[in-house]
């Protein structure tokens, strides 16, 4: 019995994030949060209707450091 068995995580590539307009920041972090920590960059495409919380957290975002 001299099998190997190898877990290997590897970013899946662009997530596209498509967030509705109610509760517009918990859901666009709850989208943004496991896709930034597996390595994945990210496309948000937030609601016509709210599009300022998204402009906010890209500014946090920044302020943050993250590319």
């Amino acid at each position: 019995s001299h099998e190997l068995a190898m877990i290997v995580r590897e970013p899946v590539g662009v997530i596209a994030a498509i967030v509705p307009w109610n509760f517009p920041l918990l859901l666009t972090c709850w989208k943004l949060g496991p896709a930034l920590a597996a390595g994945n960059s990210v496309i948000l495409k937030p609601s016509e209707k709210s599009p300022l919380s998204a402009i906010r957290l890209a500014g946090l975002a920044k302020e943050a450091g993250l590319p």
